[in-house]
């Protein structure tokens, strides 16, 4: 039976692994779970799933927490240390679902304890690349890739001999304004931009999406997942979502990974490994997909790729300023106090206007991270009227 922490268990990317883990129960045991400060959720989920421990990131929540789960045995656990304390718990596999750089330090404290860690949050490997494979070098700790289109890539690549690869293909739905211009764009709401086509996400990571910032983020994460050159990494919009991902070898040979547009899928694979289970996913359709067309991106409309390519290559802070700056714009946008357009913007202006050594530590990524935000959040109050 694998153990299994869930650190962001209340989140899509976390009920999706819940409701997995639960159909096969004779499988999978539960001995933590964390949320912000979803009370009523976490303490549910951990009820039902005999948890062992849950904890919430919010301290306040504490007391609603332990009523919640008053008879229970379950132990409960308030604050950031608390979250860190349950990701410190020796695990077979832990899924690191926490948003935002608040999921830094349980996912190093994950990884310290030397299992398999899910990456299901971007921040980890974008803001703090080179730190998090550090450290999981010295614990023997596995990453594994919860991202559909990183999962992708990780089913078709041969680790073995990466030398034989000529490109990393990750494919982009579009997003909802794949076809807007630059003049609808800028008139786009919240509610247009978390209206994704194909996914059902959060708000967040969904206007990640309407920008593109999602697929460079996605860039920045595959550079360091996988053992190629950023020049070798491509990004292709594919309007159906069905292929997650490509791998083409030097042979000519593409390999891809097709499947429906459900996290639940790749989670699954991340669950297994090295082996598989079964969904609750209906086999693909293929007839009735009908047809798999591919474009190339608009990198003139969607700025956040010209950014996130060039953060890349610059290495040192620039990710983790340019994902702190994303954050506070998305923030901006999502409370109706800047445009759409505007989002790219403040990220640009933040690259351009902090550049500080770089973080070789943990501490010093989340001081890089604090700057950053500080610097973009000037900016957006410029860009207020």
């Amino acid at each position: 039976m694998k153990t299994v922490t869930i650190l962001g268990a209340t989140g899509s990317i976390g009920t999706s692994t819940l409701d997995l883990i639960e159909r096969e129960p004779e499988r999978f045991r539960v001995v933590a779970l964390t949320a912000n400060c979803d009370v009523e959720r976490l303490a549910t989920a951990a009820i039902r799933t005999r948890a062992a421990f849950a904890a919430v990131a919010d301290a306040s929540c504490l007391p609603a927490l332990r009523e919640a789960l008053a008879g229970t045995g379950i132990a409960a656990g308030g604050g950031p240390e608390a979250v860190c304390e349950a990701a410190r718990m020796p695990v077979d596999w832990t899924m690191g679902a926490i948003v935002g750089c608040a999921g830094l330090s349980p996912i190093m404290a994950a990884i310290e304890q030397g299992s398999t860690v899910v990456l299901a949050n971007k921040e980890p490997l974008v803001s703090a690349g080179d730190v998090i494979l550090a450290a999981a070098a010295r614990s023997g700790a596995t990453l594994l890739p919860a991202d559909s289109e990183h999962n992708a890539i990780f089913q078709c690549f041969d680790f073995a001999r990466p030398e034989r690869i000529r490109r990393v293909i990750l494919t982009a739905s579009g997003g909802p304004f794949r076809d807007f211009t630059r003049d609808q764009m800028a008139q786009v709401t919240p509610e247009q931009a978390v209206a994704h086509p194909n996914w059902s996400m959060g708000a967040k990571i969904s206007v990640d999406s309407a920008t593109l910032m999602n697929k460079g983020l996605e860039l920045i994460e595959a550079a360091r997942l996988f053992p190629v050159a950023q020049a070798q990494i491509e990004i292709v919009l594919h309007r159906q979502s069905v292929i997650h991902s490509m791998v083409e070898y030097v042979d000519g040979s593409m390999l891809a990974q097709l499947g429906p547009s459900d996290m639940r899928v790749p989670i699954a694979h991340t669950l297994a490994w090295p082996d598989r289970m079964a969904t609750p996913m209906p086999p693909l359709d293929l007839v009735a997909v009908g047809r798999l067309d591919f474009e190339a991106p608009d990198a003139d409309r969607f700025p956040a790729l010209r950014l996130t390519r060039a953060a890349l290559i610059a290495g040192g802070a620039k990710p983790a300023i340019l994902n702190a700056a994303n954050e506070v714009a998305v923030a901006a946008f999502l409370d109706r106090r800047i445009g759409f357009l505007e989002i790219a913007a403040i990220v640009e202006d933040t690259l351009a206007g902090y550049d500080p050594e770089d973080p070789l530590t943990l501490e010093a990524v989340l001081g890089v991270d604090a700057e950053a935000r500080r610097v973009a959040r000037e900016r957006v109050k410029d860009c207020v009227h």
